[in-house]
């Protein structure tokens, strides 16, 4: 029984982590969101992207109301949004998108965490050309038809659509457009009243690097390290 309670005891205690540094995540975009563009959603849809994304994991309102608040002061944390590359081992590249308020304190430890799982950091430019920045908006499917919204959503500059899942499983209708069509895209989706259960930018790979279970796994282990870094926002890598 003790070693059945320790067991769930260690999962909870995952599972708020990850819940914290979810929380953790969304508070910096909506402090950059804020700075960048005011506390006023109807005039900001960075801020109305932020707050979509802390509802997708659950944030509770009170939190996301501190967040701006806090944002909006006089003390606010003045955020930088950083971009790094590096290889993990075995080749696989690897995109880390921070939000950061120390680069020198960011930056040394991401070449620790690389350092330390047999990867490097490397030059601006040595990986991204692998990647296409791209708007990406995960919609509930419920109530929706997906082959009309295809085809009214390419006018808007929606370029992929498919079907995913969310971190519980549940089924989610995947769209992508380029990052420059990010801003149309969801305007179109609110004007129809489809408010997504997440958006963001995301590098995705064009091209794909295939390993064994036993190289795949030590690729995960760095992307994990990466993920409890408090500076990291999202990794992208071509680990397929």
């Amino acid at each position: 029984m003790g070693r059945i309670f320790e067991v769930r005891k260690s999962t909870m205690f995952a599972r708020w982590d990850r819940m914290a540094k979810a929380f953790h995540r969304i508070g910096k975009e909506i402090a950059i969101a804020v700075k960048a563009g005011g506390a006023n959603l109807d005039g900001n849809p960075a801020l109305r992207r932020a707050l979509q994304n802390g509802r997708a994991v659950n944030m509770p309102k009170e939190k996301v109301e501190a967040a701006i608040k806090r944002a909006s002061g006089q003390q606010a944390e003045n955020y930088e949004e950083v971009l790094y590359e590096g290889y993990a081992p075995h080749g696989v590249a690897v995109i880390v998108e921070t939000a950061t308020n120390n680069p020198t304190r960011t930056v040394a430890n991401l070449r620790a965490h690389f350092n330390r799982r047999g990867g490097n950091v490397g030059a601006t430019g040595s990986v991204a050309f692998q990647f296409k920045r791209m708007g990406v908006f995960r919609l509930a499917p419920e109530g929706l038809n997906a082959e009309e919204l295809e085809l009214e959503m390419i006018d808007h500059g929606l370029e992929e659509m498919g079907e995913s899942s969310g971190e519980k499983g549940e089924p989610q209708l995947l769209l992508r457009c380029a990052f420059a069509d990010f801003g149309h895209l969801q305007k179109a989706l609110e004007d129809r009243g489809i408010h997504p259960v997440a958006a963001a930018s995301e590098y995705v790979a064009q091209t794909f690097v295939q390993l064994p279970d036993g190289q795949a796994n030590e690729v995960f282990a760095l992307v994990d390290a990466l993920e409890q870094d408090d500076d990291v926002q999202r990794i992208a890598h071509n680990l397929g």
